[in-house]
């Protein structure tokens, strides 16, 4: 092989590492297009949000039925009110509990909405009332401390 074909092969080899490269960053930074088609809006309030950011996934059953669309501070609540963008494919009862969850055990955090028995379904601009906030790993050690530090010898 002469040095042109070599250097052509080398240039179409490193083309596919750097689309490759910006395949994953997309990928991991959760900037793919999802297959989420027309969507209704519904919020929820947390006190404690952990690590969750716009564009993380809301799922239902492990499934992905929507997309986390903003995160705001509520100064006349002193809570996180984050905007869900849901799937019109998948409806839910009102009275839904919308749980934040990590993915393994230092992954992603994510909604997890878990459906109640409402006849009512959620509808556009509606807010999720049962909210369960992310669980603070530091929280649980400090409180787990405490406690064994209170115990008295019997």
């Amino acid at each position: 092989m002469d040095r042109t074909k070599i250097d052509l092969w080398v240039g179409i080899f490193a083309a596919i590492g750097v689309a490759a490269l910006l395949g994953l960053a997309m990928k991991v930074g959760n900037l793919t297009t999802s297959n989420i088609g027309e969507t209704y809006t519904v919020t929820a309030g947390f006190q404690n949000i952990g690590g969750l950011k716009p564009r993380s996934p809301v799922k239902s059953a492990g499934v992905v039925v929507g997309r986390i669309d903003a995160i705001q501070f509520d100064s006349a609540t002193y809570e996180a009110r984050v905007t869900l963008k849901l799937d019109k494919r998948y409806l839910f009862p009102k009275d839904t509990f919308a749980n934040i969850y990590t993915a393994g055990l230092l992954g992603e955090q994510y909604i997890g909405l878990e459906p109640g028995g409402d006849e009512d379904y959620l509808q556009e601009n509606d807010k999720i009332m049962q909210t369960q906030d992310a669980v603070v790993l530091e929280k649980m050690i400090s409180q787990f401390l405490y406690s064994k530090a209170t115990e008295t010898k019997e």
